[in-house]
């Protein structure tokens, strides 16, 4: 698992969303982000973050923590990593 840097919402978005599963890694390409499409992940992710943050001090304002996750997952890929599905069609 990654490590947890609480100064830096964005990290602290990214451990919350992966470890409440909201998102996935790719196998093949870990740059990749794939949103699930698990909305009650996806609020837990949420909590989380705002859980961590507080319990360090680190009081970001939810308008931030909804910011980020809001750019998080629409960053994401939606059900599946683009570039194996691109190889995929390329193998067919």
């Amino acid at each position: 698992m990654m490590p947890l840097h609480t100064e830096n919402l964005e990290s602290t978005m990214r451990y919350a969303l992966l470890t409440t599963r909201a998102i996935a890694l790719c196998p093949f390409h870990p740059e990749v982000m794939i949103r699930v499409g698990d909305s009650d992940a996806e609020t837990h992710a949420y909590y989380r973050a705002r859980s961590i943050t507080k319990s360090d001090g680190t009081c970001w304002e939810r308008e931030d923590l909804m910011e980020e996750i809001v750019r998080q997952l629409t960053d994401a890929a939606d059900g599946v990593c683009p570039r194996c599905a691109q190889l995929v069609a390329s193998h067919n």
